[in-house]
């Protein structure tokens, strides 16, 4: 079994893989629905989401596997990241590469694997969106164009997930360095570094770009405007009378 070679941009790629600060983390629906088309389109028992961490490939997400990660050592997606091409291996047991690899030899039994980089806007690839069969064959030039435009998906998702912890991450910032937000606990009002007091929506519109609309939520139109609440169900069974 040959371990995959360490890529040259380890630490900026490591780098990157962290910003997303999703290593751990619960499964999410988002990444469960990419794994589970991968391994519909492509008629495969295994899907895997995998992201190659400094000495471990973890599972974000998973079809037709219960282990949640396995050493780098053992995985086919540290091969896979050293190119933007995926990487095809139509059957493992004839590859030197893998043929002693404990996934080939024992469970979930590779044979075909076809890993697809995950690969952000810098060239850094923190690891692939793959489908894995325990019999030899190879995927459909159709099947390729899917697996293709699905790992895109997944940088997309986890770019987003980036530039949503980053403006979290703002709003909690001060000048000063405290990462706290002081708010009133009866009127909800956020206190700056002056100590004056104002609604959050303006305090967020001085920090940031954010723009703001305004409505009001059920529960205050019950609560404050009960005869607004009645004229609208007033309206409705009108329109819509019992039979």
């Amino acid at each position: 079994m040959a371990a995959a070679v360490i890529p040259e941009n380890e630490a900026e790629r490591i780098n990157a893989l962290h910003e997303y600060k999703i290593l751990g983390t619960k499964p999410e629906q988002t990444y469960d629905d990419i794994t589970k088309i991968a391994s519909a389109v492509c008629g495969t028992p295994i899907a895997l989401l995998s992201l190659v961490d400094t000495d471990r490939q973890w599972f974000k997400s998973k079809v037709g596997v219960d282990v949640e990660e396995t050493p780098r050592d053992w995985s086919f997606c540290a091969h896979a990241i050293h190119t933007s091409d995926p990487l095809i291996v139509p059957d493992a047991t004839q590859d030197s590469r893998f043929n002693e690899n404990p996934l080939v030899c024992g469970d979930p039994q590779i044979r075909l694997y076809a890993g697809f980089p995950l690969e952000n806007s810098e060239l850094l690839r923190v690891g692939t969106l793959c489908v894995i069969d325990r019999r030899p064959r190879q995927l459909t030039e159709n099947e390729c164009d899917v697996m293709k435009a699905l790992a895109r998906q997944v940088v997309a998702f986890l770019e987003l997930r980036k530039k949503s912890i980053n403006l979290i991450e703002s709003f909690c910032s001060h000048k000063h360095g405290n990462r706290m937000i002081s708010t009133c606990s009866y009127c909800r009002k956020a206190q700056d570094q002056n100590g004056d007091w104002m609604y959050l929506d303006k305090y967020l519109s001085q920090r940031t770009n954010l723009n703001f609309t305004h409505g009001i939520c059920d529960t205050c139109i019950e609560q404050h405007f009960p005869e607004v609440l009645d004229a609208w169900r007033s309206e409705e069974e009108s329109k819509n009378p019992q039979t």
